[in-house]
């Protein structure tokens, strides 16, 4: 039996921090999600998150800036190093619409590909957040 914020049956009263919004389940949500986050975080070059082995900084991965492809995994999982076939999805229909799209299919190189664009020494979270919003919107005119 999962307790409520206030389970009278069990005598106490559990607190509630806050409520996590509902996990996307398609690709426009999770390339939307991932946009969120890279506004809230901030974008990252390099590793998934900033200092990834814990070496200076004690908060957690999802609350560090991160990479664009860190952003999709922990849109989809909660966490930016967690492989997951949606995350995986999203990451290849992003990387076919950059430039002229990633030579091989495979992930590793879609993941370079996005990685070798959102690295730019110039690139800003916002930029990032506006093609991942952009590749969405697409997505989903795309569908309908």
């Amino acid at each position: 039996m999962i307790p409520q914020p206030t389970d009278l049956r069990l005598g106490r009263t559990v607190r509630v921090i806050g409520v996590m919004p509902p996990r996307p389940t398609t690709v426009p949500a999770v390339l939307h999600a991932a946009a969120r986050i890279l506004r809230a975080t901030g974008l990252y070059r390099g590793d998934y998150v900033q200092d990834a082995f814990d070496r200076e900084f004690t908060t957690p991965h999802t609350q560090r800036p991160m990479s664009v492809v860190a952003a999709l995994r922990c849109a989809v999982s909660g966490d930016p190093h967690r492989l997951t076939v949606l995350a995986d999805r999203a990451l290849s229909e992003l990387a076919l619409a950059i430039d002229e799209g990633p030579v091989w299919g495979d992930v590793f190189s879609l993941e370079a590909h996005v990685d070798r664009w959102s690295d730019a020494p110039d690139r800003t979270a916002h930029e990032a957040a506006a093609l991942l919003d952009a590749v969405a919107v697409a997505a989903l005119e795309r569908a309908a």
